[in-house]
């Protein structure tokens, strides 16, 4: 049994993602298939989309699903027909890293999440005159409206939750909030900066509240995003432009430095202001993606003073463990997804690709019908 959805086709780098119809083949018996909700648009998409990461077109992206379970393969236990699922990235479940609950660093993570086929090289996609369409785009390919996903990566949401938007725990929230909660582990009374306030940082900054960190600082040139920040539970945002050195500004208001700091923009420059922000002993997680290679200098007399730069994929978490907690969280009040978020009809998915880029939402969530 074959079925038609609605996806954004991405069939050119740099180009416009277009709505076409794709089918969707007959499951196999480890797959599960969703009925798509919501997806976010998270930074990974828009840096394939520009080619920034290898994925072979055409190819529809989109890893930040969540909907309701509308069919399930024989083999596949623990979900069924209805349940409410947010999808998180593939991984292989058996290697030595996803055994000791490292799943983010699956020796399998890059062809099971980049490499646009099932791990057979099969499409789960194909066009209307029946040529493949790559998806699997980390393990989900969420800008369709239906999806081929696996138990590897489906989690069931707990009750309470609003599925249209939950789709950003699958990445861009989870990386945030397990990099704090799961990789830092702030002691009660500790102190953090958090540099550049996008989804992920403010993720970070509500996660640092859960932590019960005392001194929570956001960083970023938006001011637009400043409010929002102290409203999550920042006890002080600055902006970079508007200070000489940030770093310095950090360990005079902290007298001496921050215990720890979530650097959310990958650049040179943000990695150094947020390591001399530190205090000794520091740790700094860096969590910016870019594009290919990206090499950074650093102080060594940092890391001879005791400092700590680590960098993290997911949050390090394992979304079957991670992802119900964050949802917890939110459902308790702790984690207010909503106050993130923009939504988006899946029509107008140019409009929010606009305003993702343009800095004009934190979440910028695509809705289906």
């Amino acid at each position: 049994m074959t079925r038609v959805a609605r996806a954004a086709v991405l069939r050119e780098h740099g180009a416009p993602l277009r709505i076409e119809s794709v089918v969707v083949p007959e499951l196999r018996p480890d797959e599960i298939l969703v009925r798509i909700r919501g997806v976010g648009i998270c930074h990974t998409d828009l840096t394939a989309a520009a080619g920034g990461v290898p994925i072979p077109l055409p190819a529809v992206l989109g890893h930040e699903g969540s909907g309701v379970v509308a069919e399930v393969g024989s083999s596949v236990v623990g979900l069924r027909v209805g349940d409410s699922v947010v999808i998180g990235f593939d991984s292989c479940r058996t290697c030595r890293n996803c055994r000791r609950g490292r799943p983010a660093y699956c020796t399998r993570f890059a062809p099971l999440n980049y490499s646009g086929t099932r791990p057979d090289g099969t499409s789960v996609f194909h066009d209307g005159s029946g040529k493949p369409v790559h998806g699997n785009w980390f393990g989900q390919s969420s800008f369709s409206s239906l999806v081929v996903a696996t138990d590897r990566n489906v989690v069931r949401l707990p009750e309470g939750v609003p599925v249209e938007l939950a789709g950003p725990l699958g990445c861009g929230l989870a990386t945030g909030a397990g990099t704090v909660l799961r990789v830092l582990r702030p002691e009660p009374g500790s102190s953090i900066a958090v540099f550049g306030l996008g989804a992920v940082g403010m993720a970070a900054i509500m996660a640092a509240k859960i932590a019960r960190c005392d001194t929570i600082i956001g960083i970023d040139p938006n001011p637009r995003r400043h409010a929002l920040a102290l409203d999550l539970g920042a006890t002080e945002v600055v902006s970079p432009d508007g200070v000489d050195e940030i770093g310095r500004h950090v360990r005079r208001a902290t007298g001496g430095g921050v215990d720890y700091a979530v650097e959310s923009v990958g650049s040179e420059a943000v990695i150094r202001q947020a390591m001399s922000s530190l205090t000794s002993p520091g740790v700094c997680a860096t969590l910016g993606l870019r594009g290919g290679r990206n090499p950074i200098t650093i102080d060594q007399t940092h890391l001879l003073s005791g400092r700590t730069l680590t960098g993290v994929i997911e949050g390090d978490a394992d979304p079957h463990i991670f992802l119900p907690e964050l949802a917890a969280f939110w459902r308790d009040g702790r984690f207010p997804v909503e106050k993130i978020t923009s939504t988006f009809p899946f029509e107008k998915l140019d409009d929010a690709f606009t305003a993702v880029t343009a800095g004009e939402v934190v979440k910028a969530v695509l809705t289906f019908d």
